[in-house]
């Protein structure tokens, strides 16, 4: 039945995500960081998001990356900055020592990227990414009906 092929897809995924956030904790622990905390330091790479628009992004509460920033803030490697399109908003922005670590980290994920990566085929992995983001239209779209 499908719903039987999709409750174990979703298992499957679920399994999945878990080992990827493992994965990026290890690759982030040499620079001091999580994968939460490196999937913030790459959203302020870009400097014209406000915490509110980075938790969008990453489908995480806003609350949860409003702590993540201010722990990064206190450690000098995110700044706040004035937001010309919201007086209370502040944009998040990378510093000098936040784009370091951030690049160290990026550094690690590449190497273990390409030495996984080399072990599937670019048209399987294609693949699964279409389904995966075929099914998380589905669910936004569900998401947005609800609510």
């Amino acid at each position: 039945m499908e719903g039987d092929a999709f409750s174990f897809f979703a298992i499957t995924a679920l399994r999945l995500a878990g080992h990827l956030t493992a994965a990026g904790d290890r690759l982030a622990k040499p620079s001091g960081q999580t994968s939460a905390r490196w999937q913030v330091l790459a959203a302020a790479r870009h400097g014209d998001l406000s915490v509110a628009q980075i938790a969008r992004a990453l489908g995480l509460a806003r609350q949860g990356v409003q702590r993540l920033t201010d722990v990064l803030e206190g450690e000098g490697l995110i700044s706040y900055a004035g937001n010309p399109q919201h007086q209370r908003a502040k944009l998040v922005l990378l510093t000098t020592e936040g784009a370091a670590r951030l690049g160290a980290i990026e550094i690690a994920q590449a190497r273990w990227a390409n030495e996984l990566g080399a072990a599937l085929k670019p048209a399987e992995l294609d693949a699964a990414r279409a389904v995966m983001g075929t099914v998380m239209q589905m669910l936004e779209a569900d998401e947005a009906s609800q609510g």
